[in-house]
């Protein structure tokens, strides 16, 4: 796979796939001269540090410099692999994957390797990102909640092994640690349809930020709408909110209060977001794209 670099305020980064497949050649054509037309999609759940940017594609994590250059695929299981995290130092990727029936987390060496399996419970393992230090992974599982249907709450785990620790807030579902480790930014419900554009209901929640030591809370201004995926870029939480009938990117900076719109997508919705090394990375038609603010 070769990336392709635009030089667009927001680059977007895509993948023109050469796909080889001896039996099905007439197949393989026609889609790579689709693929070299308009490049390809379904890029998904990005993640960056200072020199890569990582992403699932195809039911496999991938890795490309961030200049631009040649994505190379860390996995190759048969199984769901799902939301790449990048280690501060850019040089692990963190995922989650059903590789024996269950979904649990894994690391990778940004460079290549064999993938090592870190949880072992049979609920689901979402991962989350990692701690400022980079010797812990973030993960989100419904363990050791008593509901028919239990409510995630975030946990963390040595990237060596070990066992799991849980954080302090009872309900959590998507979020990251701030850089300085002070404060979490957060979203508490889970959804039982992500994909609903324009839902105004129950499940919708603003972005909780809570400071760890003293459990204060601050929330983004609300509207309503579905909020999604904070990250940090120092005091600035940006998240996804489809307030204005889309999902787009918006910024609440935590000391001001004050809340700016990035994106102005008015066609598809973003669907993912993370952020490192100060520029912003997420999904949008199926490309993966990057804001430096």
């Amino acid at each position: 796979m070769r990336l392709i670099h635009s030089t667009r305020s927001r680059v977007a980064y895509q993948l023109v796939a050469a796909i080889s497949i001896a039996s099905v050649a007439t197949l393989v054509t026609a889609s790579l001269a689709a693929a070299q037309a308009g490049g390809t999609r379904l890029l998904r759940t990005p993640s960056v540090s200072a020199q890569h940017i990582a992403f699932a594609y195809a039911n496999n994590v991938w890795v490309v410099d961030r200049a631009g250059g040649a994505a190379r695929r860390l996995t190759s299981f048969q199984g769901q692999t799902h939301s790449p995290k990048l280690s501060p130092d850019g040089k692990l990727v963190a995922f989650s994957a059903e590789y024996a029936g269950n979904t649990d987390v894994y690391v990778v060496p940004t460079e290549g390797g064999q993938p090592t399996r870190l949880t072992w419970h049979p609920g689901a393992d979402q991962v989350q990102g990692w701690t400022p230090d980079g010797k812990s992974i973030v993960f989100s599982s419904s363990r050791a909640t008593w509901a028919p249907t239990g409510a995630p709450r975030f946990w963390t785990i040595p990237v060596g092994g070990g066992v799991e620790t849980v954080m302090p807030m009872p309900r959590a579902n998507q979020g990251k640690i701030s850089p300085d480790g002070s404060r979490i930014a957060y979203r508490m419900p889970a959804s039982w349809d992500e994909e609903r554009r324009n839902y105004r209901g129950g499940q919708n929640r603003p972005i909780w930020i809570m400071d760890l030591k003293s459990a204060a809370m601050d929330t983004t201004p609300f509207a309503g709408s579905k909020e999604m995926d904070p990250a940090w870029i120092g005091d600035n939480v940006y998240f996804l909110s489809d307030r204005d009938g889309v999902s787009n990117v918006y910024s609440y900076d935590t000391k001001s209060k004050k809340l700016s719109q990035i994106t102005k997508y008015n066609d598809f919705d973003v669907k993912s977001l993370d952020a490192g090394a100060g520029v912003v990375v997420f999904e949008q038609a199926g490309y993966v794209h990057e804001y430096d603010p």
